[in-house]
């Protein structure tokens, strides 16, 4: 029987593993290619021009269908081998096979990833972000073993796709980011990845499982030791200055601190220090409410109120990232902060999210107020006009954190006050 494709992947890949061990368990026949080199054969032509991310793994179809990234080659191999039902046998099964499988893939594999480059240099060190992932990947891996404390496999009763790819990422984990104190409270996963990486028929392709007793951490460089400072040659003692001298001004006046034109503006009847105490201490919505406070305190022509959006969301990955993004921009306006206030969110899911809200911005137009932070360029600014019905619902769910957008739902969000 002639190979169905060929998968391009090497030893290394972890997920490369799980499709082929979908493909072993399905009866599907794969090709590898005869020779590979990774970092040198993506980047040829002939390569980009099958795949044009230029990613591993890719599948090369014998009928010519091609397909890259990981989930989506799997999904395609299991269902090539029918009889195996390592997608379920319902469309409900199907639906949890993909529910695990998301799961394991945003929720573990990812913290293990950001931990291991966060620990070997690869990202630069932050003690608050490593205690986050490991927080993170913690809560997944409690919610997987809760699962398969009580069943054999994670779907139905026989092995699914969601038994392979849960297996593989927790293999990948045990030998870097859960050690044995953290494996004495998994035992359920443990003994689900030992039943599956043991499998007859994929034991080859798991591998030994390489169990770290300790997690990886950072280990700060050694400091190189410093020479020490040759003695300082004693100073001569200065003349004492004449009486006179000592009570002449400098020869250079100090430059006067620059103005910023905002506060040439006329005065506003909205004083925005009052209106953050209010948003602060206030409910939301409601009778005596923030919202109630501004709409009687407003004043239209000494502030304006604008729709924020990022205009790049399709890089954003992790929402708690995106959220991260949201406070590097506030912090980097902080010399406006007198003069603006913010309710921005992330809404979506991982992967699948956008960064939008409002601000509240002393004068007429919004660029004087926020070209002091230097990435202001990466959003873009719609006024909101308050007697549009559209514009201040936005308006209200920004400030309620309760916001949607297209469908997205709001996750997380930071305040400027």
């Amino acid at each position: 029987m002639a190979p169905a494709g060929t998968l391009y992947t090497v030893e290394a890949q972890w997920k490369g593993k799980a499709i082929r061990a979908a493909a072993a368990l399905g009866g599907v026949e794969i090709a590898l290619p005869a020779q590979y080199e990774h970092y040198v054969d993506n980047k040829k032509s002939e390569f980009l021009a099958k795949f044009p991310h230029g990613k591993i793994p890719a599948w090369d179809g014998a009928d010519g269908f091609k397909l890259y990234e990981s989930t989506a080659i799997a999904r395609y191999i299991s269902g090539l081998g029918k009889n195996a039902n390592l997608l379920g046998t319902s469309s409900e099964d199907a639906a949890l096979v993909e529910q695990f499988i998301h799961l394991a893939e945003t929720e573990v594999d990812v913290y293990t990833d950001f931990t291991r480059g966060l620990c070997t240099g690869v990202i630069p060190y932050n003690k608050p972000a490593h205690t986050l992932f490991v927080e993170r990947q913690t809560r997944a891996l409690n919610t997987l073993e809760q699962h398969i404390s009580t069943r054999t496999f994670f779907v139905g009763e026989r092995i699914t796709l969601a038994d392979l790819w849960v297996a593989v990422i927790f293999q990948k984990a045990v030998g870097a980011t859960v050690d044995a104190a953290a494996r004495a409270k998994l035992p359920n996963l443990v003994r689900h990845l030992e039943t599956i990486a043991n499998q007859p028929l994929v034991k080859d392709l798991y591998g030994p499982i390489n169990y770290a007793e300790k997690a990886i951490q950072f280990t700060p460089p050694a400091k190189e030791p410093k020479a020490p400072k040759p003695a300082a040659a004693p100073k001569p003692k200065a003349a004492p200055k004449p009486a006179a001298e000592e009570e002449e001004e400098p020869d250079v006046p100090a430059e006067p601190k620059a103005k910023n034109p905002l506060d040439d503006l006329p005065k506003s009847t909205l004083n925005l220090e009052d209106w953050k105490r209010a948003y602060s201490n206030k409910e939301t919505r409601g009778a005596d409410g923030a919202l109630e406070w501004f709409y009687q305190n407003n004043d239209p022509a000494g502030y304006s109120i604008w729709r924020v959006d990022f205009k790049y969301n399709e890089e954003l990955t992790q929402t708690f990232m995106s959220s991260n993004q949201i406070g590097g921009f506030f912090n980097r306006l902080e010399a406006s902060r007198k003069y603006i206030f913010g309710s921005v969110g992330v809404l979506g899911e991982s992967n699948n999210s956008i960064i939008t809200g409002v601000f509240i911005t002393r004068g007429p137009d919004y660029e004087p107020v926020v070209n002091a932070a230097p990435d202001w360029e990466s959003y873009s600014y719609t006024k909101l006009d308050l007697s549009n019905d559209a514009d201040k619902a936005f308006f209200e769910g920004a400030l309620a954190w309760d916001l949607e957008v297209d469908g997205k739902k709001w996750v997380d969000g930071k305040n400027l006050k």
